[in-house]
């Protein structure tokens, strides 16, 4: 039997104002820190860490990132560190500066330090990140050795963020406990190249569990009462069980979808997570699930503001549904590795027709 490999950060730590005390939890594994952050973060978190990390003999020095993580970026980030003696790297940020810290990490040997200030996705627990080509598109997705030795998570800096950030965070989780059945029942193979463990399907079963109870009462607490604790219930589902429950149970169509969705011509860049979300649709027709399942996700993700369909305000913001547009985001959806991990062989014909089963429900709704 195929063996199984089950992978997670070092330490996970969440809690209110915990940004407050990241000296005391770097001093464990360096004296020096290299931190990767943008100008508008810096501003927010600089006084606490510095005062943080002198507290407790940690010399820390920054470096700022904006934009996408294309070749050069990586390249001018590893220039500039090569000016600093540094034993560890602390990525301060959303995704994308997140992903320039892993990148950074894996070129330097240094171990990472994760510590999110969005909740929009999992990235802080994975070992893999992204990188884009000169026209914005998805390039390549790479994998560091192994994920950050430590993932510190600040709700009170989370809930201050916009609404819309965890909104997507919802949509790129919630799929996890799906596609993770569909990885085990296929026999497919997780994010290290192995046999899902039963570990991370039951972790991204409760996952899903967790935002199906905490989502909306979270959302509409949040700018009002901040942290409760239904929103760090949700923030934990959407970073940390949504993290280990991909990377070791598993992906399917729903994330293979993102490899089409994201050369959908629309008139807005949609995020990662309603990507994602949408992709849910697509796969749960493909599973052929009962009607009464599927509106009930619908309804969910009407509710919270994830779309339902391709088309329009509601939809992912695509012009038209022609069947050139269709066939391209099925061709590329084709070649993600995860399209494999389903208890049945699909081709392109079956991603088109269950793309077109999600906008006639779409339509009916709108009847």
């Amino acid at each position: 039997m195929q063996h199984l490999v089950f992978g997670s950060p070092g330490r996970y730590v969440q809690g209110e104002g915990v940004i407050g005390s990241i000296g005391y939890w770097l001093v464990e594994h360096a004296r020096s820190a290299l931190i990767v952050c943008d100008a508008g973060v810096r501003q927010i978190v600089e006084s606490q860490v510095e005062a943080s990390c002198e507290k407790h003999n940690v010399r820390c020095v920054w470096t700022e990132f904006g934009g996408e993580l294309v070749s050069a970026a990586v390249d001018a980030l590893v220039n500039d560190a090569s000016r600093h003696d540094f034993e560890i790297v602390v990525a301060i940020g959303g995704g994308k500066t997140l992903d320039a810290g892993k990148a950074l990490s894996h070129v330097t040997a240094r171990p990472l330090v994760t510590v999110p200030t969005i909740a929009s996705n999992d990235s802080p627990t994975s070992k893999n990140y992204v990188l884009y080509d000169e026209h914005h598109q998805l390039a390549e997705v790479r994998h560091m050795p192994r994920s950050a030795v430590l993932v510190l998570v600040d709700t009170t800096v989370l809930a201050r963020a916009p609404r819309a950030f965890l909104v997507a965070g919802i949509g790129d989780a919630v799929s996890k406990y799906f596609e993770a059945s569909q990885c085990m029942r296929a026999q497919g193979k997780n994010l290290f190249g192995a046999r899902p463990s039963y570990a991370g399907y039951a972790l991204a079963q409760a996952c899903y569990e967790a935002i199906r109870e905490h989502a909306e009462t979270a959302l509409s607490q949040v700018q009002t009462h901040g942290v409760t604790a239904s929103y760090d219930r949700l923030i934990e589902a959407v970073i940390l069980l949504s993290g280990l429950g991909f990377e070791s149970g598993g992906l399917s169509i729903a994330h293979a979808m993102t490899r089409g969705l994201s050369r959908l011509d629309s008139d807005r860049p949609s995020p990662h997570g309603h990507q994602v979300a949408y992709g849910l649709l697509v796969q749960l027709h493909l599973e052929q699930r009962p009607a009464a399942f599927i509106d009930d996700i619908v309804d969910f993700f009407t509710r919270i503001g994830l779309p339902t369909r391709l088309l329009g305000t509601s939809g992912l913001g695509a012009q038209s549904m022609d069947r050139a547009m269709l066939e391209q985001i099925a061709e590329h959806t084709m070649r993600a590795p995860h399209i494999a991990n389903f208890e049945r062989p699909v081709d392109a014909n079956d991603l088109i027709a269950a793309m077109l089963a999600v906008e006639k429900r779409a339509e009916r709704d709108l009847a």
